[in-house]
């Protein structure tokens, strides 16, 4: 039972333990008769040594750390009931008394979540964008998927140009010195995706297979191999192969083989309504994130540094599965980039802090509220679960008991009730799109561009770890 509890410092609070003395008394009997077993004495048999011999002989701490493990855990539990108190850390444990014929004391350190101070979250005023989608883009994605389903075709005798796919050798000399990782053979490169150092693929445009040419480049001073940082560097290049791609015509045969539709409008058609319903949830989206930035701002809470390790820890996971989507190891990534996972975590702390402060705010939000999810709410997001993975509810349900993930889908839901308060009780303003045009890389790009390329990437990523939660949820099913 909880004797006492006290706040000691910033987010720890310390609770005093005490479990009654016939509690203590039973526990070290059923400790005694565990481990006389393993115990031998001249003039007893193994297992047969009086508990008083044996306590007198080895002291009776002998007995402690078994009695102690079946003592402690439900005490701290239950004081932690008691106190009305979550931890976010595992406790750090001061045993102050055991003895037999008297109670157990003991002291507890547990770090829990911050004192939240809420700015106002009611009313927040904000900038919806509003959505339009028009033939321009629905025929650009169109476009996109003729490129997916184009095919490669050899130019024997023609000049390689941006959008080729060439093979080539090559072998770079710096200061008339090979150097490492400069030389390749049947190396596969797409001119004009600036993939190498500036100025190398430009230079391969013109090209006949074949072909062979010195090509000189000057590395960047950003550059991610310190050595070759600022340098001039000479390659020799051979042409060996030039290919084109060549895009299917745009007919009925091509719609049939890419859909599910019999013409080219009715493929349109559905098309423009799955980029509107794309473009409605980044909409909303980005007013969801505007909104949770704003009380973000607005509140104040000191961040445990437990939880922005734990916040980085999911995001190096995040970008772990990304790059093995991708067909790359994250010791690859760190390789290429030039960077220790240590730097890598440090370069994410900025995120990871945004983002643990928003989860307490908006946790804080939902306890003032009163925001709870009874069991009829989380069948229902387990029904919506299963209809995504074409499966039966209860198989799903049993699935993600085992795998202990239907309390993180509880509070999901939970923390979502915070957010949709936010959006219900917002003014919100609507407004056009993003300027029609930004200045990106000294180029000019259109806000429809933008929100292509946006769109492209979100239903990537969305795909992906769709993708990712089923094969996750098959791999246990495989287990069972």
């Amino acid at each position: 039972m909880l004797n006492r509890s006290e706040k000691i410092e910033d987010n720890k609070v310390k609770l005093e333990v005490e479990v009654e003395a016939p509690d203590v008394d039973t526990a070290l009997d059923k400790a005694y008769r565990k481990v006389v077993k393993k115990v031998s004495l001249p003039g007893f048999r193994k297992g047969k040594v009086p508990r008083r011999v044996m306590e007198s002989h080895f002291g009776p701490e002998v007995l402690h750390e078994e009695a102690l493990e079946e003592l402690v855990p439900p005490a701290y539990e239950k004081a932690l009931e008691e106190a009305d108190i979550d931890p976010i850390n595992q406790p750090e444990f001061e045993l102050v008394q055991v003895e037999e014929g008297k109670p157990l004391l003991f002291n507890a350190v547990v770090e829990v979540l911050p004192e939240v101070e809420l700015g106002e979250y009611r009313g927040l005023e904000a900038e919806q964008e509003e959505v339009n989608i028009d033939d321009l883009q629905v025929d650009h994605h169109i476009y996109m998927l003729r490129e997916q389903n184009s095919r490669l075709v050899p130019k024997e005798d023609q000049p390689a140009q941006d959008g080729d796919l060439v093979t080539i050798d090559f072998k770079g000399f710096v200061d008339g010195e090979p150097f490492e990782g400069g030389e390749a053979e049947d190396h596969s490169l797409e001119l004009g995706s600036h993939s190498f150092v500036p100025g190398f693929e430009e230079q391969l445009v013109g090209l006949k297979q074949g072909d062979e040419k010195e090509i000189k480049v000057t590395f960047p001073e950003d550059y991610r191999n310190e050595d070759l940082a600022g340098k001039e560097a000479t390659f020799q290049v051979s042409m060996k192969q030039v290919k084109e791609k060549q895009l299917p015509e745009l007919n009925e045969d091509f719609v049939k083989e890419v859909s599910e539709f019999e013409t080219l409008e009715e493929m349109k058609t559905d098309l423009k309504e799955k980029l509107l319903k794309n473009a409605e949830e980044q909409s909303k989206t980005k007013l969801e994130e505007s909104l949770i930035e704003k009380v973000t701002d607005a509140s104040e809470v000191k961040l445990p540094e437990v939880l922005v390790e734990r916040q980085i820890d999911r995001m190096m996971d995040e970008m772990e599965n990304y790059l093995r989507r991708q067909g790359l190891g994250l010791d690859q990534f760190l390789e290429l980039s030039g960077k220790t996972r240590e730097e890598l975590r440090e370069q994410n702390r900025p995120e990871a802090e945004k983002r643990t402060k928003a989860n307490l705010i908006l946790d804080a939000i939902a306890k003032k509220e009163g925001f709870t999810v009874d069991d009829s709410e989380l069948d229902a997001k387990l029904a919506e679960i299963a209809e995504a993975h074409e499966d039966q509810v209860d198989r799903i349900k049993g699935i993600l008991e085992k795998q202990g993930r239907l309390p993180s889908i509880r509070e999901e839901l939970r923390i979502r009730k915070a957010v949709d308060l936010l959006v219900e009780t917002a003014s919100i303003t609507m407004v056009e799109p993003s300027d029609k045009k930004e200045e990106s890389g000294g180029e000019e790009v259109t806000a429809e561009e933008e929100k292509e390329e946006t769109g492209r990437a979100e239903a990537a990523k969305e795909a992906g770890e769709e993708k990712n939660g089923k094969e996750e949820i098959n791999k246990d099913s495989e287990d069972q």
